[in-house]
């Protein structure tokens, strides 16, 4: 089960998947969280998977209202 996922979600662009992975990692390093190198992470803990999503998260908020911001100022 290496590298799938379980998840039902579908990316919108599924040419993001590649992004988001890399986030995740960066995100984890930044964290101190270590990524299961099989991709099976049932023996993570909780905390630090929902540290790892939430973070992401709030990245992906930003990068979102920072892109807003800046399309913002070319219709006025």
């Amino acid at each position: 089960m290496a590298g799938q996922s379980r998840s039902s979600n579908q990316l919108v662009v599924p040419q993001a998947s590649a992004a988001l992975d890399q986030m995740k990692f960066e995100v984890a390093q930044e964290l101190g969280i270590q990524i299961p190198q099989d991709g099976y992470y049932g023996y993570m803990a909780t905390r630090d998977t929902g540290a790892l999503g939430g973070y992401i998260t709030r990245k992906l908020v930003q990068i979102a209202e920072q892109q807003i911001a800046g399309a913002g100022s070319f219709n006025r």
